[in-house]
């Protein structure tokens, strides 16, 4: 668990490829303009969705275990209910990631606790896009 901004600063710092789970290109959704701001940073965005073939012009994926490369960050824009079975996929990536990002008003205990002896760090209720910004981290 990361104890201060320092941490998360240099953790962040690291961070090239982020697959962003409930990725939809609809104006006015929240991760509709988180997604392209991050791109727009020169994060490598890959978007996951059951349904769509691509979002933001980029190629979707149905399952992060789909995603053919290292991914640093799995960042979630779905309800708190769906965490749970979203930590038991990334717990079958391999790389696994570095972090597991629930964005604001998101919470899954059930979901830290899956996560817990994985090394996987956990974050819940913040924007991943906002703490790149405020920490002036873009590629």
């Amino acid at each position: 668990m990361l104890t201060n901004m320092k941490e998360l600063a240099a953790l962040l710092g690291q961070v090239k490829t982020i697959a962003v789970i409930g990725a939809v290109d609809k104006p006015n959704r929240p991760v509709d303009r988180v997604g392209r701001e991050m791109i727009e940073m020169g994060f490598n965005v890959i978007p996951v969705h059951p349904v769509r073939e691509n979002v933001w012009g980029l190629k979707a994926y149905k399952c992060v275990t789909d995603i053919p490369e290292p991914v640093d960050v799995v960042d979630l824009f779905r309800n708190a209910q769906f965490c749970p079975d979203h930590a038991r996929e990334v717990l079958r990536m391999n790389p696994l990631p570095r972090l597991f990002w629930m964005q604001e008003n998101i919470y899954s205990p059930e979901a830290r606790e899956i996560l817990k002896k994985s090394g996987i760090i956990v974050i819940e209720d913040r924007c991943l896009k906002v703490e790149l910004q405020q920490l002036g981290i873009a590629r």
